[in-house]
């Protein structure tokens, strides 16, 4: 690390420990030259993630969208905001996991239809109704029988 001061390119680290929750190393470094002390930070390189919208337009990942979603899924329902962030978290997880830099929309959407159904069948159809853009009631009905048949058969 070049040092911000005299820019000799000798430092030697006198102490490291861990920063903001543990996702960064905070390092405070000494000069060769001028013997001058400073700090720096360390975090890891993340990859951006992009999402492939339907009109094949890109956007970078938004966290606070896939929530917002959940949300508004979950209205007057009996659900938890410690349930809420969990299902995002798990979605985020998921994601992040796949290692790819780019992942389409319709994915993420069902991610959080399979987090939605396992927590409440109500919010699982609110959701489904907006994603999959129900035409009509037959297409609604046809969700609701696969939701409740799949429920018979766990």
């Amino acid at each position: 690390m070049k040092c911000p001061f005299c820019n000799a390119p000798d430092t030697r680290v006198i102490d490291s420990r861990p920063a903001d929750e543990n996702a960064t190393i905070r390092r405070r470094r000494q000069c060769e030259r001028c013997g001058k002390r400073f700090t720096t930070y360390e975090k890891p390189e993340t990859m951006p993630l992009m999402i492939i919208k339907k009109d094949d337009s890109r956007e970078a990942y938004d966290r606070a969208k896939i929530e917002r979603g959940i949300v508004s899924s979950c209205h007057k329902r009996p659900i938890s905001s410690a349930q809420i962030t969990a299902m995002t978290d798990a979605v985020e997880t998921a994601l992040f996991n796949r290692e790819e830099r780019e992942i389409p929309s319709t994915v993420i959407g069902e991610m959080v239809m399979e987090q939605l159904k396992k927590v409440d069948p109500v919010a699982y159809v609110r959701f489904a109704s907006v994603y999959r853009e129900f035409e009509d009631v037959n297409t609604f009905m046809a969700e609701i029988n696969k939701l409740i048949s799949q429920k018979e058969q766990a």
